[in-house]
């Protein structure tokens, strides 16, 4: 099968290539590097610079007519989204709609989406959230995740698209980017590592849903062989706060610092895990690699990368 990544020089995207072209797919990747590294690309996949808003989007689909669209690329700063919605709505929105409209003129018919179970609920009313949850989001970053689901089920309902929209929790793990707005583990990974102090914003009393790269990985090549208009979260089930998170780092790095306290971040919702009870019963997926253990193998791919 020939997939078509989009993202796949970024962090999570790239070790979607990776399992993909382990698994004899032949691989395309759209990335236009602006967060995305060259170094995490797979040598084996085929290389394409761009913006998925480009129009020459157009020429990748007509030459490599791809059988899968996995679509990773997105603008996922919460806080740039709050300042300038329009820049995040012409990612996140407009960019998706290209891609989506590429893949309808070109006999694409297969498409999995990596949406927001952070973002999409908002304030959650109960925990944890499963998909019947009322959606609300805080913030544009979750607005457009939102409306390119929605434009999911019409391209599904009008053109016959065969799709899966996988909603994402807190993912970390190596090659996740320690300067970046999003990936607190990241974050404290590299402030531990070089003695640094380590900033946390509001309380630190916020919960969120933490799932190991590899775990997200296995959901998108499990969904591959489905892809029948579904929607999943993928999550525990259980929140840790972020003074929790920062103790237990602290403990397996040796950091002995005490962290600062900044205001919280505009549009971030404060409590959020979710129920993947769908996605066990439906995908056989469920998240496999601990909290601990994650934990450790993040904390490892950042020793000597200071």
């Amino acid at each position: 099968m020939k997939v078509l990544v989009t993202g796949g020089a970024g962090f999570i995207g790239s070790h979607v290539v990776d399992a993909l072209i382990e698994e004899g797919h032949k691989v395309l990747v759209v990335d236009n590097l602006s967060t995305g590294k060259k170094e995490h690309l797979n040598p084996e996949a085929t290389f394409y610079q761009l913006d998925i808003r480009s129009l020459e989007l157009e020429d990748v689909f007509r030459r490599e007519k791809p059988d899968l669209v996995n679509h990773h690329a997105a603008h996922v700063d919460v806080r740039h989204s709050v300042d300038d919605p329009r820049h995040d709505a012409d990612i996140n929105v407009a960019g998706s709609l290209n891609l989506l409209e590429c893949a309808r003129r070109h006999g694409v018919s297969r498409f999995i989406y990596a949406s927001s179970g952070g973002a999409i609920y908002g304030e959650p009313e109960y925990l944890p959230c499963d998909e019947a949850h009322p959606l609300n989001p805080l913030c544009p970053y979750g607005v457009s995740k939102l409306t390119v689901e929605s434009y999911l089920f019409v391209y599904a309902h009008t053109y016959g698209l065969r799709y899966v929209i996988l909603r994402y929790p807190n993912v970390y793990g190596p090659r996740q980017d320690p300067t970046g707005e999003a990936g607190v583990v990241a974050i404290f990974a590299r402030q531990m590592a070089r003695g640094e102090g380590v900033v946390i914003n509001g309380s630190g009393e916020q919960e969120r849903d933490f799932v190991y790269v590899d775990d997200i990985v296995r959901a998108n090549r499990l969904a591959q062989d489905l892809l029948h208009g579904q929607i999943y979260n993928l999550g525990t089930g259980v929140g840790t706060s972020i003074n929790d998170l920062f103790a237990l780092m602290a403990a397996m790095t040796g950091y002995d610092a005490e962290p600062t306290h900044v205001p919280p971040k505009t549009g971030e919702t404060f409590k959020i895990y979710l129920d993947a009870t769908k996605a066990r019963v439906e995908l056989g997926w469920q998240a496999e690699v601990g909290l601990h253990e994650g934990l450790r193998r993040t904390i490892h791919s950042h020793q000597g990368a200071t």
